[in-house]
């Protein structure tokens, strides 16, 4: 089993480093007959790119996609559609000091043990956080053909940095505010402060963390294959794939297990002539399927790892400890360029599982 891809029926396999020549995605599976061009995905992958913002890292990189194969006359073919982006702006001769000294928080370590020194430790080499554009490049795709085919909505944004966190679930009313602001945060007041916690912990060298809420509209009952392919079990390996997430809830989530039964089942109702729930402890999963209600997840980012404050570590040729300051150009906070990565990983495992449940066709009409 290929370890660098995802999916049964509608699989991505994502190659490349963080400072190779360039990154690329694979998409087999994709029904003929999706129109598609560049400027579907490049408009995904504009929402992610680095250098866009003072609260990102300051590496600059156009992101452009090029599809190589799979379209014909702005149409896909059902055969796999390759992408690539050339990576340019790299500073590979910040990492030189890190050969043997690996970093807090990072994979360096493991890697090292694991490949015996062989691996790309540029940039954090296949384990960077840079490799999301991969799963950006495909979940543009899953994206539009979930839309096209089933109405299928998904919109991720910011709803927590470090303490500072929303009050209420964004409604679909206020998705377009999202991405009117440099946190990716839908309630403007509270991405202001968000703002102002990311820039302090740059100043002072530091990091922060936070949560991204995710919620799914138009679910069609049913799908998910327990109990080992149910959709949280899917959903959540898709998700643990982006480098920083350390944490996953569904609907109640932990606050659910504080809570006694009788508050936290759903009641069956009618609503708008189907079957609907009162609420939506559950996120829409029960028992690894979709219950036709939002499937509403969050994801749990920790710290950037990589921070300008001197670190201790170990020198893996000496054995002794030694201090480390980390070079280069990072996120005082990751969370801000995650929503458009978590909307993607969420819309690949979808329209996957639709088009096992064959309610997504071979050729689109």
């Amino acid at each position: 089993m290929s370890y660098s891809s995802i999916g049964q029926r509608f699989v991505l396999t994502s190659f490349g480093e963080s400072h190779g020549r360039c990154i690329g995605a694979v998409v087999d599976g994709c029904p003929a007959g999706l129109e598609l061009e560049e400027k579907d995905i490049q408009k995904m992958l504009d929402l992610r790119k680095p250098g866009q913002s003072i609260v990102t890292t300051q590496r600059k990189e156009e992101d452009k996609v090029e599809i190589l194969s799979g379209t014909f006359r702005g149409y896909t073919t059902g055969a796999p559609i390759a992408m690539i982006i050339w990576n340019q702006d790299k500073k590979s001769k910040d990492y030189e000091n890190l050969i043997v000294k690996p970093r807090p928080g990072h994979s360096d370590y493991p890697a090292f043990i694991k490949y015996r020194g062989f691996n790309d430790y540029r940039g954090g080499g296949r384990f960077s956080g840079r490799l999301t554009a991969t799963f950006v490049m495909a979940g543009a795709i899953a994206r539009k053909l979930l839309s096209k085919t089933l109405d299928i909505d998904t919109y991720s944004y910011t709803s927590q940095v470090g303490k500072i966190k929303m009050k209420n679930q964004a409604t679909p009313k206020m998705k377009n505010a999202i991405y009117s602001n440099e946190v990716r945060c839908p309630d403007t007041k509270i991405a202001e402060k968000m703002r102002a916690a990311i820039l302090a912990a740059r100043r002072s060298g530091d990091s922060v963390g936070g949560l991204i809420e995710s919620i799914t509209l138009n679910v069609p009952v049913g799908l998910g294959e327990p109990i080992f392919g149910s959709l949280e079990s899917d959903l959540s390996r898709a998700l643990y794939s982006i480098p920083a997430v350390k944490g996953i809830e569904f609907g109640s989530g932990f606050y659910g297990s504080t809570i006694k039964g009788s508050e936290n089942n759903d009641e069956y109702i009618i609503k708008n002539g189907k079957i609907a729930t009162k609420t939506n402890n559950a996120g829409g999963i029960l028992g690894g399927l979709s219950t036709g209600m939002p499937i509403v997840l969050r994801v749990a980012f920790k710290p950037a790892s990589s921070i300008a404050k001197k670190q201790n570590t170990i020198d893996l040729k000496t054995k002794k400890p030694v201090s480390l300051i980390v070079e280069g150009r990072h996120d005082p906070c990751v969370v801000p360029r995650a929503p458009p990565v978590v909307d993607s990983l969420v819309s690949l495992v979808l329209a996957d599982h639709a088009i096992r449940s064959g309610l997504i066709p071979s050729v689109l009409k």
